[in-house]
């Protein structure tokens, strides 16, 4: 259905944007589009996070767009001039991608969500720019950017954006039961834009608080998505925090008594170090069994849940049993020991996790050394058994670590005794 309503309050703000990153996204395919909806008489406006891009200086990697024409009008006029239609199951939403010169341009007609359940919308097709821009989620996500370079902006987003400022469009309550994975983007935003960590209007803490509930029926996939970009922000601390004070945590799959000063800890000593949201967030567990709760709710991938229980086991032991050594040494014998091809960035990350930067230094740059000896090289001397060539190995490794792996094959062999030659 096509909705033809115009809105009665006129909100807009305009101006004009010329930077390098809005004159770089003209390509030959994109010059092609515009041409095209020109002369078929269709708006063709740059839309959401692009535009948001672009205001704050930086080059969009993704580029969505928003037009007046139906989603059957685009295809017709695609049809017509022979342009491939790709990827259209967000038709009935009024998703259209074209491609054109080796480019794919996803167009999505002007809608307004006419029923939400929470996590799915039944829209309806429009023509008015600032209905379309009032069902999406906050300020900064709103505006629109036509062709000629004049902004379209009906909630001020470019001055909350310029604010950093980051709020929800309309009432907060009204947008997050439109979708309540709108909890987690807005404090994902929030790390992304804003300057101070704890600058929330109350209204929007109220409304994240009642409609936390809500998150228990969004997908743990879609969830897990916008927690990494969480932990991968800034104020992530803070953050986190507000999580649990607001109730969100059981709904993620996150445990319920989270150890939240760990957390603290290990944000401020890795804060630098670039750790994986993966090593943060194990911070607040103490059980594998939280970590097993926590797959089954995300469906976090099987490296990620391997890095989550290895951080959980080695963070305390893996240090404690060998306080006299050098430093470095039992994370290095950890991965000459593991079977495990990522065992050394796993180590690495148990560093982040730890603050050790002298030593994550140092094992980022370790070439994991060859053990020298094989059992050709024992059957060579005479030894047969199976079990004997298993037991001298596992010795001869043992001496080979204890010389900081620098003892040769000849060195090695040199030592095992006469009777141990001749078996």
């Amino acid at each position: 259905m096509f909705h033809l309503l115009l809105s009665h309050s006129r909100r807009l703000s305009t101006m004009t944007v010329r930077s390098p990153q809005f004159q770089a996204l003209f390509t030959e395919g994109l010059k092609t589009l515009t041409d095209l909806f020109v002369r078929e008489k269709y708006e063709l406006r740059i839309a959401g996070g692009a535009v948001r891009d672009l205001l704050a200086g930086k080059q969009p990697h993704d580029v969505d767009f928003a037009t007046t024409a139906t989603p059957d009008q685009m295809k017709e006029l695609f049809l017509k001039e022979g342009i491939r239609l790709i990827n259209n199951k967000g038709e009935k939403h009024g998703t259209v991608t074209a491609r054109i010169n080796d480019q794919n341009f996803e167009i999505t007609t002007l809608r307004i969500d006419l029923r939400t359940d929470g996590r799915h919308a039944e829209v309806e097709f429009t023509t008015d720019w600032e209905l379309d821009a009032e069902r999406r989620d906050l300020t900064i996500n709103s505006m629109f950017l036509g062709f000629d370079g004049t902004l379209y902006d009906y909630f001020n987003g470019h001055e909350d954006l310029k604010n950093r400022r980051i709020r929800f469009v309309g009432d907060p309550s009204k947008r997050i039961q439109e979708d309540y994975l709108r909890i987690l983007r807005y404090l994902r935003f929030y790390g992304r834009i804003a300057e101070k960590s704890g600058n929330h209007s109350p209204s929007t803490l109220e409304a994240i608080r009642e409609n936390a509930p809500g998150l228990g029926g969004i997908s743990g996939e879609r969830i897990w998505v916008e927690l990494k970009k969480i932990l991968e922000g800034n104020h992530i601390n803070p953050l986190m925090q507000l999580i649990y004070q607001l109730g969100v945590a059981p709904y993620v799959g996150l445990p319920e008594n989270g150890n939240l000063e760990e957390f603290s800890r290990v944000c401020s000593q890795a804060a630098h170090l670039s750790p994986k949201p993966t090593t943060l967030l194990t911070a607040l567990f103490s059980h594998p069994d939280g970590i097993q709760k926590l797959d089954l709710r995300l469906k976090i991938s099987k490296e990620e849940k391997g890095l989550a229980l290895f951080l959980l086991k080695e963070r305390r032991e893996l240090t404690a049993d060998h306080m006299d050594r050098e430093p470095l040494k039992p994370y290095q014998d950890y991965v000459i020991d593991s079977r495990e091809t990522d065992a050394h960035k796993k180590v690495c990350e148990l560093l982040k996790y730890q603050g050790e930067e002298r030593l994550l230094r140092q094992m980022e740059q370790w070439t994991l050394p060859r053990f020298p000896v094989s059992g050709h090289d024992l059957r060579r001397m005479g030894i047969s058994s199976g079990k004997e060539i298993g037991r001298i190995l596992q010795e001869l490794r043992e001496r080979w670590k204890e010389s900081d792996y620098r003892a040769d094959k000849e060195e090695l062999l040199s030592g095992l005794s006469g009777s141990e030659g001749t078996q």
